[in-house]
């Protein structure tokens, strides 16, 4: 039976475009626009971060902090992010296909382990850290890098049990319910520390991922008739999270209880206005806005830089998920699926947590522990997007040395 293209659609074949005109060899390596936009909000995000955590850190004199903490960490956090970017990108893509079983089955031993009393750290509540004793680790940051590669190569491997060619039954069984299975259990571990927003970017990716690999567009109608019934009964286990959806649709009914994140959120944004007050000038940091350095860092950004800052922002993140659509596609054309679906699933990734932030700090979403990627104070968010992205910019690089006539 002929393979149903899919996603990938009647693409040229690689010897055909061996066959024609090479690009100029002059071509440059990789996408410098990608590497600068990144390279831009990490800069920002360096900036912000010092200036919303002032006010935290002094807070915190007595116990030894200094001011300067918080950008000192955050540094550091870069630093090394940057610097496993470095080593990633050394790392064809043909690897990252043969380690990613295995890279998967890693990160879900870390949840695990998240869990266990005594090696897992508890804050405010929740148990979503491993000690290192210098720092933190957050296991459900790297699980989003690993459940990335683990779907590209898992739906590479399917590709002919997921198509609508195929039976139903067997698109289902074969197909289907083996990684349905394992998102069950990876998202009960998430949701048992709990951290509900790391579970619908990683859920989203998984899926989003087995969308684009060509699965039948059945089953996904199907699953989407199950996400009413999954958020009732997520909502029946954990009574706070309908608090939250109720505090989320009006914030100044309780302004000092459920929706006091949200209302000093949106004050900062009216402050901002179209210009900011001036860097550095954030009223809602001097510890009105809990989490102004982490989750709701883009409000501090709003009320500081104003709707100019926050345009930057978003159109820095629109560029990035442009480039990750454009490099996908482009290696759909030189027939290489497994990396065509790790670009995507990059921008994904990228585009659904920055879209979920955006959206709790301008209260168009349900507040959540998500933190804006790239930007927000945090060592295992801060490393796993810098890897990410050197691996969306090797996708790029491979794609490009195609072009010119060169194997990877």
């Amino acid at each position: 039976m002929p393979r149903d293209p899919g996603f990938l659609g009647a693409l040229p074949r690689l010897s055909s475009i061996a066959a024609a005109p090479r690009e100029s060899r002059a071509m440059p390596a990789y996408d410098a626009t990608l590497a600068w936009a990144a390279v831009m909000l990490l800069a920002l995000g360096l900036v912000m971060v010092y200036s919303a955590s002032i006010a935290t850190a002094e807070a915190l004199a007595y116990t030894g902090y200094r001011p300067w903490y918080f950008l000192v960490r955050h540094a550091a956090f870069v630093a090394i992010g940057l610097l496993a970017a470095l080593f990633a990108f050394q790392i064809p893509l043909k690897i990252w296909q043969k380690l990613a079983p295995y890279l998967f089955i890693a990160g879900a031993v870390l949840l695990i382990a998240v869990l266990i009393p005594g090696i897992g750290k508890s804050v405010n509540g929740s148990k979503r850290w491993l000690s290192l004793y210098v720092v933190n680790l957050q296991p459900s940051e790297l699980m989003k890098l690993a459940v990335v590669l683990y779907a590209a190569s898992y739906a590479v491997r399917k590709a002919a049990f997921l198509h609508a060619e195929q039976p139903l039954k067997q698109t289902l069984l074969r197909g289907f319910l083996p990684l349905l299975a394992v998102m069950v259990l990876v998202s009960a571990l998430l949701l048992h520390e709990p951290d509900f927003g790391a579970c619908v970017v990683i859920v989203a990716i998984a899926f989003g991922i087995l969308f684009l690999g060509g699965l039948d567009w059945r089953l996904l109608i199907g699953l989407g008739f199950l996400l009413p019934v999954t958020l009732w009964i997520l909502i029946w286990i954990a009574p706070y999270r309908l608090q939250r959806f109720t505090g989320f649709l009006d914030p100044w009914s309780d302004p000092l209880g459920k929706g006091y994140q949200l209302s000093h959120s949106l004050i900062a944004f009216g402050r901002g206005e179209w210009f900011g007050v001036g860097l550095g000038a954030s009223v809602e940091k001097l510890l009105y806005l809990p989490e102004a350095h982490t989750d709701f860092l883009l409000a501090v950004i709003a009320e500081e830089l104003g709707f100019i800052g926050v345009a930057l922002v978003i159109g820095l993140f629109a560029w990035l998920l442009i480039r990750a659509y454009a490099i996908g596609r482009q290696a759909a054309r030189l027939e290489r699926p497994f990396t065509a679906l790790v670009a995507h699933g990059i921008g994904l990734w990228l585009g659904v947590q920055t879209f979920i932030n955006v959206g709790v700090n301008m209260g168009v979403l349900p507040t959540k522990g998500l933190t804006l990627p790239l930007l927000s104070f945090g060592g295992s968010g801060i490393v796993a997007n810098c890897v990410a992205l050197a691996i969306l910019l090797r996708v790029d690089y491979e794609n490009r040395r195609l072009l010119r006539g060169f194997t990877v």
